[in-house]
This record gives C-alpha cells, sequence and structure tokens, in this order.
C-alpha cells in the first residue's frame, strides 16, 4: 500500500488539465475545460475537467475521477502503477509494500527485477558455447537475418531445453518459487517439482511504456508446436491491455502505426527502419489495445496475412480502429507471406512504396465483395451492388460517400443516382434504428438493466436513484457527514438498497472527517465504480440547492423508499409498514 501523505502529495503537484491536455485538445468553457472523451468514440465533446474540484468526468460514457483514475484509463494501470506513474511525473519517489495476488503476497518492484533477471539468462544463454544455444543464435542471425544490434536492441535470448538449468539459476538469485510461478517463469510437474515455462525456444522480453520488462514470448526454430508461447497474466502483465514493442514504436509514430501478427515481423521492419510496427500478444486485437494506440496516432495500417484466419482478424481490427475513431488502411503484399519476408525479397524502400499504396477501408471490402460476386450475373450483381450500398452508408462524410459511390457506378454501370438513393435509403434506415437503440437504451440506463457497475439498481430503481442522491450529498459536504452521523439522522447501511451503495456508503463513513472523501476513491474502488461515485458528486454540484433541508428531505426518500421495496418483497401491510418506521426511528 502507498501512504495516505504520499498519494496527497502526487495528486496536490498533478496538475489536472495539463495531464489530460497531454492526451485530449481541451478547450476552456468558463471555469472548466471541455474536449473529446478518449474513452469512447464521440463527435460532439461531452468530457469535462471540472477545475474547482480538480476532478474530470464524461457525461457520455461515465468515466470520472481524479488524476489517478484518468491514469488508470487512459494507460491500462492499477491503482497503484497509475500512483507511481504520476510520482514519477511530479518527480517524488515512493516505496511499496508488497501486495497480495492469487491469495499470496508479491512485491512488484520485485518481479519486474525478476523478470529483468530472467532476460539476462536468456539474452546469455544465446552466447553460450552449446549446440542448442548456438542453434538458437544461427535462427536469429542467419535464418532470420537479424544483426547482432538488433538482438540485442530487443534483448533477444535464448531458453534452455533442460528442464531445471532456468530454475537453478533463478533460484540461486534468491527467487523463490512461488514467485517463479507466480511471473509465470516456471510451471509445477504433476510430481511437485519446478521446470522451465519456456524450454528450447526462442525469447522475446516484452516491454512496457515506461520499460519494464513485464513478460515473455517464446518461438520455437522449428516446426513443432505450438510455435508461439506467450506469458499467462501475472501481477504485472494483462496481455489485453499491452502491444509488443510499443515502447520503441511510441516515439515514431506520430503519422500511423504499422500493426504486424507477430513478433518476428515487427522484429524485421524495426531492423529496416520502419520503428512504428507493433504487435498483439498471440491474441486478436482488443479495444483496450485500439485505444492504446489513439493516444500516439491517428491512422493504422494494418499487416496481416491474408488467408481466412487473417481477414477474420483483419475485419474485426477494422470494426474496432473505427469504434474508437482511428483510420485505418489494409496493406496488400504481393510475392511474400508477411513483411518479414517481402522485405527480405524485394527491400526496404519497396516495403516503404507498398505503404503508401496501401488500401481504404472502403478499397478493401470493396475489392472483397467483387472477388464474392460474379457481376456479369444480374442476380450476383445485385447482390454486389446492395453490400456496396450497404458498406457506404456508414461513412460520416457525404464528400467520401460521393466518391464511393462514383465508383461502384463505374465498376458495376449502374446510375450513380440509383446507388445514391439506395444508400440514402440505408442511411435513413440505419439513423432509425440507432434512435431506437439509444432510446431503448436510456430507458434500460434509467431502469437499471444492464448496468455494469451496480448490478441492484434494475431491483429498485427509484430506491437506488434516491440512495445516490444521498451518497452525492455525503461526497459533497461534510457538513452533510457530520448530521449523517449525529444522533438525530444517524444513517447506517441497512438504510441503502444496494450492494454498491452499501460499499459506497461505508467508504464515507470511514473518510467522514476528510475535507474531500473522494481523494482516496481509487485505492478502494474499480476505475468504472470511481467514475460513477463522481457522477453523483457531479449530479449534485449542478443543481443550486444542496442545503440541510435537501438533504433531509434525500434521507427521508431514501428511507422510505427502501422501506416501500421491503414491504412488497414481506408483503407487509400498511400498519405493519408503520410499525417498521417507528422501530427503525427508536432503534437509531
Amino acid at each position: 500500500m502507498i501512504a495516505k501523505e504520499v498519494v496527497e502529495e502526487v495528486l496536490a503537484r498533478t496538475d489536472l488539465s495539463a495531464l489530460i491536455g497531454g492526451y485530449v485538445s481541451l478547450k476552456r468553457t468558463g471555469s472548466n475545460q471541455t474536449g473529446s472523451c478518449p474513452f469512447h468514440s464521440e463527435r460532439t465533446p461531452s468530457f469535462t475537467v471540472f477545475s474547482a474540484s480538480n476532478s474530470f468526468y464524461c457525461f457520455g460514457c461515465g468515466a470520472g475521477g481524479d488524476a489517478i483514475t484518468f491514469v488508470r484509463k487512459i494507460e491500462n494501470l492499477e491503482y497503484e502503477d497509475a500512483v507511481e506513474f504520476l510520482a514519477r511525473r511530479a518527480g517524488i519517489q515512493i516505496r511499496r509494500a508488497p501486495e497480495m495476488f492469487a491469495g499470496k503476497r508479491y512485491d512488484r518492484a520485485r518481479l519486474y527485477e525478476m523478470n529483468k533477471d530472467a532476460a539476462r539468462f536468456f539474452h546469455g544463454s544465446l552466447y553460450q558455447n552449446t549446440p542448442n544455444s548456438r542453434a538458437a543464435l544461427s535462427y536469429l542471425t542467419e535464418k532470420r537475418g537479424l544483426s547482432k544490434a538488433v538482438v540485442t536492441h530487443f534483448g533477444l535470448g535464448y531458453s534452455p531445453a533442460e528442464y531445471d538449468v532456468f530454475f537453478n539459476y533463478m533460484k540461486g538469485k534468491g527467487y523463490t518459487e512461488d514467485e517463479l510461478i507466480t511471473g509465470f517463469l516456471c510451471g509445477r510437474s504433476e510430481r511437485g517439482g519446478l521446470y522451465s515455462s519456456f524450454r528450447n525456444r526462442v525469447m522475446f522480453p516484452i516491454i512496457d511504456l515506461t520499460g519494464n520488462i513485464i513478460a515473455f514470448g517464446g518461438r520455437v526454430m522449428d516446426d513443432s508446436q505450438p510455435k508461439y508461447k506467450n506469458s499467462s497474466d501475472t501481477p504485472v502483465f494483462k496481455k489485453s491491455k499491452n502491444l509488443f514493442a510499443m515502447n520503441f514504436a511510441r516515439t515514431a509514430c506520430a503519422e500511423q502505426l504499422i500493426l504486424c501478427e507477430g513478433y518476428m515481423d515487427v522484429i524485421a521492419l524495426h531492423a529496416a527502419g520502419f520503428t512504428n510496427a507493433v504487435a498483439t500478444l498471440g491474441t486478436a486485437l482488443t479495444e483496450d489495445q485500439a485505444r492504446m494506440m489513439t493516444r500516439y496516432t491517428k491512422k493504422v495500417i494494418i499487416s496481416y496475412d491474408m488467408d481466412d484466419a487473417g481477414r477474420k482478424a483483419a475485419d474485426r481490427a477494422v470494426k474496432m480502429f473505427g469504434d474508437v475513431g482511428l483510420e485505418v488502411k489494409l496493406l496488400k503484399l504481393s510475392g511474400a507471406k508477411d513483411p518479414d519476408e517481402y522485405i527480405k525479397k524485394f527491400g526496404a524502400d519497396k516495403f516503404r512504396a507498398l505503404l503508401e499504396e496501401s488500401r481504404t477501408k472502403f478499397e478493401y471490402y470493396f475489392e472483397s465483395i467483387l472477388a464474392k460476386h460474379d457481376v456479369t450475373v444480374p442476380q450476383e450483381k445485385i447482390k454486389a451492388i446492395n453490400a456496396m450500398c450497404d458498406l457506404i452508408s456508414g461513412f460520416y462524410s457525404s464528400a467520401e460517400r460521393d466518391v464511393y459511390i462514383t465508383e461502384v457506378a463505374k465498376r458495376t454501370d449502374v446510375s450513380s443516382d440509383s446507388i445514391r438513393q439506395d444508400v440514402a435509403r440505408l442511411i435513413a434506415k440505419k439513423r432509425n434504428a440507432y434512435k431506437q437503440q439509444e432510446t431503448q437504451k436510456i430507458h434500460q440506463t434509467a431502469a437499471g438493466f444492464a448496468d455494469k457497475v451496480n448490478a441492484d439498481f434494475v431491483k429498485n430503481p427509484a430506491a437506488a436513484r434516491a440512495e445516490e442522491a444521498v451518497l452525492g450529498l455525503l461526497l459533497l459536504q461534510i457538513e452533510h457527514r457530520k448530521r449523517a452521523f449525529s444522533s438525530d439522522v444517524a444513517l447506517c447501511e441497512e438504510d441503502f438498497c444496494t450492494e454498491f451503495g452499501k460499499k459506497v456508503f461505508a467508504y464515507i463513513r470511514e473518510h467522514a472527517n476528510e475535507a474531500d472523501v473522494s481523494e482516496f476513491l481509487n485505492e478502494a474502488f474499480s476505475a468504472d465504480e470511481v467514475g460513477r461515485i463522481t457522477h453523483m458528486k457531479i449530479a449534485r454540484m449542478q443543481l443550486t440547492d444542496n442545503g440541510d433541508g435537501v438533504f433531509d428531505e434525500s434521507v427521508r426518500k431514501l428511507r422510505a423508499s427502501v422501506i416501500s421495496a421491503q414491504e412488497k418483497n414481506n408483503g407487509m401491510t400498511l400498519s405493519g409498514l408503520s410499525a417498521l418506521i417507528d422501530r427503525r426511528k427508536n432503534e437509531k
């Protein structure tokens, strides 16, 4: 745990507007600042930084909190990592106490050091004078054509084939069995002994944006399966939230990023001068990874194999990049199966020219549609035109749609007016469907359906809204907190109807004497929960009257709503309800 005084100093020395302004373009609006939300795609800015409370909130997606919450979400960090991130930014040194993972204590700094020692071992093993290590070095330098400088730059290595060599080395460095298993460097056999998780593989260290080695990937040197083996999630590694070589690419990707399928493609591209290449870590592209890219670039070129699996992965990535607002293009390789092979055969200049010729989303799908349908056959031609119209209707810019309509008309020998009418009809249909979905979403949200933060909201929306009003007032003013815990009011957890509300109330009670109870929310709640709590406070800040009378009335409504819900559940009579209320008053 990080000391309270340290967290306070970190927040005090962090200018939230300056922090967020490094990721989002902000515009002053009165005493606050607004901009487009970095956490969801939007055309109308709904993201606000509140100068007075040093907090932020998005009225579109509900993200909100303080500087720590922002860093947790934008950098995909856990609470203490986010505090460390801000501490380094403010020039503050902190020391963290051991944390818990899978029921066991671990020291994050020690796991980082363990991974560094493992990487040194793997890299050193490349240059051991054994048949296997010579074969591994030959694989990298001769078969894959990497210079020793590139091998060193990426920290590439080799994990010996023997079961115990690596384990004995790490044990000699002082690391425990639990630490090695927790870091996915070793596994335990059925007989209880430990063995290296990666054996007889060339090794690829995975490095986060702050320079820490957080995991490894291992590749066989022949055709055996599985070809790649990657670290599972550990206390310091989430494969869905990291990208291979992003630590290098982030300084060279202002114009565009190149997304590849594998480590070797990325390394080959970096070696050829394309240092803006990255790859996912053995999984399909995730939303977290796509959002990470939006912080460093506005355009991504996808360089996947165009077999069936590659096309499906590209289709998914195209949609995901569109959802987060990134321009996307697709690379079409001819005469080679991947970028590594292409550069070896044709050279870096040819590949650079190929990047300039990469296809837009429309061109990629347009060619796919034409490949599926024979436009010389009337029925197939109609299917192709319908698919193309549907594709065009998904583009926001009318000028862009006009260009594509002209292209389709030319390729299908159908008038532009006919295609334009079909596109307009589809746009209207999609707009109506979107309005219906949004209306349904509003109704569902109001009723508490699909509430990921407070699953109990839907059980009694009226009572849940009443408790949010009370919690918002408690968060807003210390005077209300003093009244809440006085004998006159005597609020307790039983007065709240949802488990989330009870949890928030318990937190507020624990920090009742703090000037700002929001300061330590991140320690007790997830980033999404902090956003919900921030909304409770913001909702009250926007109202003109938050005095004692409002607080008393809100408490009364909350208690009445909760007791009414209990009456329904228990089939209580009016007289019984009255007696319950009286008993509650006497108890308090």
